[in-house]
């Protein structure tokens, strides 16, 4: 997909294929434990997610395809009815307050237990995560995924092919496809998860084939233009590792280059890191950007930003100033001071503490934009 207009003015207009976005920031996918057990999303959810509107763009916390993908409790899903309906109220209240969604589609694999689920998880190969993992009875031992077969393989494609169709009759703009942290198709990708010998496993281009088959059948659903994919090169979340990074995602990404798809997303994307250089140099649609911040506060969310726009990404995806901060982009405009993020046992605990009980910027006692000159030597806004 074509690139937005490079800027550093993060404030300023962005497009994202058919989408107009009112600027560059993005609210990354956050996963908050709210939904209701079977996966539906909450009254909570619609609240928090419209009191974030201002977001150019939101791309909505990890949904599994089906009842096997779940990592966690009371984790958002997309392969009922009922998760559908759910959906729509929130999508609903979003583009009531001028927004816009994606939705991130994300298998768990390994990362789940039959405590959660009633089932095995499934893997790439037998290789059970290498701790403990959070269960409705507390933190118990990781079980031992059973090693998916041809036909699991293509069953989960279609499933996730199903779930974005779902998705975009929820009122999503479109989809995330979630290929990294250590969830399944970041299983196939890396070496010590993936110990496969059939056409899915062994080199990089067989360890990247589901990944992309999956990412081919979800564009083949809903148009490649309402499809994005996140990867995590080099990231060892969930007990993952790539011993050859550059290698495997440049021959993942020259596969999915001809979808035209709408974005790569790179989580925690160091500018100075050599693979992120190279993806931005080889991969030609729009790039986002997720700047591992050093501090919670205006000035450094403002100087991240501009980096990472300045290192080539086109647009910002920010999670937790987003989570603390529901109107974050005014309080930007204006360089007013940023809520702090609450104790993280309130990120997943459920309930509205920690989740949408944020205060918003008082404009009575806000400075004015006008009052604002700088930040780091130039103006934001």
């Amino acid at each position: 997909m074509t690139r937005t207009t490079h800027s550093t003015d993060f404030l300023a207009p962005a497009r994202l294929g058919r989408l107009e976005l009112p600027h560059h920031l993005v609210m990354a996918p956050l996963t908050r434990n709210r939904a209701e057990a079977d996966g539906t999303p909450t009254d909570l959810m619609v609240t928090h997610y419209a009191q974030r509107a201002s977001a150019g763009l939101i791309v909505a916390e990890g949904s599994t395809p089906n009842a096997v993908g779940q990592t966690y409790p009371d984790i958002t899903a997309i392969h009922t009815d009922r998760h559908q309906e759910g959906w729509r109220k929130v999508t609903d209240a979003v583009r009531a307050a001028g927004g816009r969604m994606f939705l991130q589609l994300q298998h768990g694999g390994r990362v789940s237990h039959p405590a959660t689920t009633g089932l095995t998880p499934v893997a790439p190969s037998a290789v059970p995560l290498p701790e403990t993992i959070f269960t409705p009875g507390g933190h118990r031992q990781a079980a031992v995924p059973r090693e998916m077969s041809a036909d699991d393989i293509r069953t989960t494609i279609g499933d996730f092919a199903a779930a974005a169709r779902r998705a975009v009759d929820a009122g999503f703009e479109g989809v995330e496809v979630h290929a990294a942290n250590g969830m399944l198709l970041h299983q196939f990708l890396a070496d010590n998860t993936n110990r496969r010998t059939d056409g899915y496993g062994g080199s990089v281009e067989r360890r990247g084939r589901f990944a992309a088959e999956v990412t081919e059948a979800v564009a083949d659903a809903i148009g490649a233009d309402r499809v994005g994919v996140r990867i995590s090169p080099a990231s060892t979340v969930n007990g993952v590792r790539e011993e050859d990074t550059d290698g495997l995602y440049a021959t993942l990404l020259a596969r999915l280059e001809g979808l035209d798809l709408a974005y790569l997303h790179l989580v925690r994307s160091d500018p100075a890191a050599g693979w992120y250089r190279r993806i931005r140099a080889a991969w030609p649609g729009v790039l986002i950007g997720n700047p591992d911040l050093t501090g919670l506060t205006t000035e450094a969310v403002a100087r991240a930003s501009r980096e990472m726009l300045a290192a080539g990404a086109d647009l910002v995806a920010l999670g937790r100033p987003f989570l603390a901060n529901p109107d974050l982009v005014e309080r930007l405009r204006r360089g007013a001071p940023l809520n702090p993020v609450r104790d993280r046992y309130f990120m997943y605990v459920g309930g509205a503490a920690g989740y949408n009980d944020y205060p918003a910027l008082d404009a009575q006692t806000a400075p004015s934009s006008d009052s604002i000159v700088a930040l780091d030597g130039a103006r934001v806004a």
